[in-house]
């Protein structure tokens, strides 16, 4: 215990000017700290062996007696074995948490998405997130504090949707999740977290898988290919050629309403789409047949910037754009269904491994020692493959026997 000082009078404290500490007696190290022209009172004391100065208040707002008082309570906290300072702490954070947990849902998700944007591939994605999230999750948690949010909140958003659309469930499950995981570590709530889906929501919810069949594409069987070209071909408009070219290189429909001349090499025939236009996010090499190389023909040739198919107006396609021509055509099928066509013809009709036309979708690989094969020696392989589909999208369908033969070859 240090030393006790001698009993100083209110009227004593008024007159202390000299800087630094000066102890006031009554109660063991209670002092006046002079900083200038503030005055403040401190408790020096001694917890598990280091000594520590504690704030009491500033002076005259704090009077000697008031002073006094609270270093005696504190000096009883600290014989029961509790260390003021740490109580402060203690007190201040939960303070600054329940402050903190005032941020609502909507704020989160916005500051969420703002974050990670960055780091996704396009635009696009941030947009869905948006949309997803302002559509069916603001309406029922939008208001609400983020601390606030139990399992029977996310239910309540999952639940209307979660057998008529449930693939976009699943992605808003995950996206809810995702935003409050972020919360948490933002410590604008604490607890398990009720959007997730492995012991938690699996157990009230059934399995996406189950819900009900993936639906796929709408595709054109590839017996039916032949006609249907003949009929295209027929077809003017720069839509009806981006068609073509969508089909010949069984490329995706923002892939080939996106390209432009500078990706393309006339002299090794090649289409190379860069990794920030592809969804896997790689870049990818199409081999252009003859019939794909005619198309880039009958288009106007532009600068390197210029995009292959423009629209009457200049600019880029629509998917619209392209869907029109074959709702006009009377064909109830889709453009992205043709790489369902491009799939099923060359695994059923060609004699190319799987790994081969897998690739040609730009697909990615799962087995390892597939993958690094492709990238080795698959460039040529898939030449000849597309080169074969060329020829089968413009065949005379009077021959129907003539690509049957190659898988006896």
């Amino acid at each position: 215990m240090p030393k006790l000082a001698a009993e100083m009078s209110p009227i004593q404290i008024t007159r202390i000017a000299d800087p630094g500490l000066h102890f006031v007696g009554v109660v063991p190290g209670l002092a006046m700290q002079v900083r200038g022209n503030s005055k403040s009172w401190i408790l020096r004391v001694r917890i598990v062996g280091k000594t520590r100065d504690i704030g009491l208040g500033g002076y005259p707002d704090v009077t000697l007696a008031l002073a006094r008082e609270k270093a005696r309570a504190l000096r009883e906290q600290i014989r029961q074995g509790v260390d003021p300072l740490e109580e402060r702490r203690a007190q201040r954070a939960a303070l600054e948490m329940a402050q903190g947990m005032r941020v609502t849902f909507s704020e989160a998700a916005r500051a969420f998405i703002a974050t990670k944007k960055h780091e996704w591939n396009n635009a696009k994605s941030a947009q869905q997130w948006e949309n997803t999230i302002q559509t069916y999750a603001v309406p029922v948690i939008g208001d609400m504090y983020l601390n606030e949010i139990e399992l029977g909140h996310v239910l309540k958003v999952l639940e209307p949707i979660w057998m008529t659309k449930t693939e976009t469930a699943s992605r808003l499950r995950g996206r809810i999740e995702s935003i409050l995981d972020w919360a948490k570590v933002h410590r604008y709530r604490e607890g398990e977290n009720p959007a997730r889906w492995k012991g938690n929501l699996d157990k009230v919810l059934p399995k996406p898988g189950k819900t009900k069949q993936t639906k796929h594409h709408a595709a054109l069987p590839y017996d039916e290919l032949g006609p249907f070209m003949e009929r295209l071909r027929e077809r003017s408009g720069m839509a009806a050629l981006a068609l073509q070219f969508c089909i010949l290189t069984a490329a995706r429909s923002g892939e080939v309403r996106g390209a432009t001349w500078s990706e393309i090499n006339l002299s090794t025939s090649e289409w190379i789409i860069p990794a920030e236009r592809m969804k896997a996010g790689k870049e990818h090499t199409v081999p252009l047949s003859p019939q794909a190389l005619k198309i880039l023909k009958a288009v106007p040739r532009g600068g390197q910037a210029e995009i292959l198919f423009k629209a009457k107006r200049g600019g880029t396609l629509s998917d619209m754009t392209l869907s029109a021509v074959l709702r006009r055509m009377g064909v109830a099928v889709t453009v992205h269904g043709f790489r369902s066509t491009f799939r099923d013809w060359a695994g059923e009709l060609s004699s190319f491994p799987r790994e081969v036309i897998e690739h040609a979708l730009a697909h990615q690989l799962q087995d390892k020692a597939e993958a690094a094969y492709a990238r080795s020696t698959l460039v040529p392989k898939r030449k000849r493959l597309m080169e074969s589909w060329g020829s089968y999208c413009t065949r005379d369908c009077s021959t129907v026997g003539e690509v049957l033969s190659m898988k006896a070859r």
